[in-house]
């Protein structure tokens, strides 16, 4: 089993880092022998989607279509076509995921999706490419706002597993919202990062 670990916060070592490294833990207790690969986004130069077309656009029959930018996404798309599970953290900005995730998220999209030709759904949505089915869980960190109003400011989760759903063929086994860690500590949240990772086998 390959996993790959994505977080989307730029602070390395905080808590999203901390819960992500977690589910790991959780995941290779079940599974020893998992392969794990964890991305910072941080670290990578990946540039912003200039909506061309060209991958929306590619009639490749290959699980990824082209891009045309030149920047890390390459060397990432690679690590992607190898997963079999994957984990998502991101603390929440102004409700959403980071920009460093939502321009991986753009990335991703119709790269691995290709436009549904069907007239029974919405013609034109994205659909995965490949047939390759995947397992995903998704973090989600807040330092003020308290679970009790997740409703309210999470928009990242059902954005996350839709394009996941849609681009990868990812079913979300489970998603966890740690809220107001400023006061709540990001240990609080340690153990059901963990039982979280461990529904990833």
């Amino acid at each position: 089993m390959n996993l790959l670990a994505i977080v989307g916060s730029p602070r390395k070592g905080k808590a999203t880092d901390a819960l992500v490294d977690k589910a790991v833990e959780g995941v290779k207790a079940r599974h020893p022998d998992c392969h794990v690969k964890k991305l910072n986004l941080i670290d990578y130069d990946i540039q912003f989607c200039r909506n061309c077309l060209v991958c929306r656009e590619s009639k490749t029959k290959e699980p990824m279509a082209p891009c045309s930018i030149r920047d890390d996404m390459d060397a990432l798309y690679e690590d992607v076509l190898k997963s079999d599970s994957l984990i998502f953290g991101t603390p929440v900005h102004m409700g959403y995921a980071t920009a460093l995730m939502m321009a991986f998220l753009e990335r991703l999209c119709w790269t691995f999706s290709t436009p549904e030709k069907s007239y029974l759904t919405i013609h034109g949505c994205p659909r995965p490419r490949s047939e390759k089915k995947r397992r995903a869980i998704i973090i989600v960190t807040s330092g003020i706002i308290r679970p009790l109003y997740r409703r309210f400011c999470d928009q990242a989760t059902p954005l996350i597993r839709g394009t996941i759903k849609d681009a990868l063929n990812a079913r979300t086994v489970g998603d966890m919202y740690a809220g107001d860690i400023e006061h709540r500590g990001v240990e609080y949240y340690f153990e059901k990062a963990y039982k979280l990772g461990q529904k990833l086998v």
